[in-house]
């Protein structure tokens, strides 16, 4: 039996996200219960040539939403990054949230050789459904969701593996 890329992509996005989203109250709460202002926070970098927080999020939020209408064959939704607070940043998970499980499973499985071309940067890449998926929007999606993971740690915040992983 293959896989689902169904299963293997949107519910993954979709949970991850809200786990993020709970992360993000945690963070809006310790900033609110230390008098630091959140601003701080959602600027914060593990390392100054790395993105803050409030990028983190938004980077994370395309990576799914932008995984999820190309293997459905979508056009994937366009957001401004304007987000800079918890409760934009928070915003702008649920709307990804919603739009992660908007789309039918149906319209998402078989989608294994669909043709993905994607631009990076100055490149273009080529793959098919699977090979995009598992070698890069997954790897790329929690990539972005760990960093804004590791920069609230790194600020403080309590928050532990089982609020990354969430219920299981």
């Amino acid at each position: 039996m293959g896989i689902s890329m169904y299963r293997a992509s949107a519910p993954r996005f979709a949970a991850t996200l809200k786990n993020y989203a709970a992360i993000l109250g945690k963070a809006q709460a310790h900033a609110e219960a230390r008098k630091i202002d959140p601003l701080v926070l959602t600027a914060a970098r593990l390392y100054p040539d790395m993105l803050p927080l409030s990028r983190q999020v938004q980077i994370a939020t395309d990576a799914a939403k932008g995984a999820v209408a190309r293997l459905a064959g979508l056009a994937v939704p366009k957001y401004e990054d304007f987000e800079t607070t918890f409760p934009e940043l928070q915003a702008r998970i649920a709307k990804t949230v919603a739009f992660v499980e908007s789309v039918p499973p149906a319209q998402v499985e078989g989608s294994e050789e669909r043709a993905i071309e994607l631009k990076l940067g100055p490149r273009e890449v080529k793959w098919k459904g699977m090979q995009y998926l598992l070698g890069f929007a997954l790897p790329n999606f929690y990539f972005h969701v760990v960093a804004g993971y590791a920069i609230l740690r790194h600020n403080g915040v309590e928050i532990g593996k089982a609020d990354y992983i969430g219920e299981v």
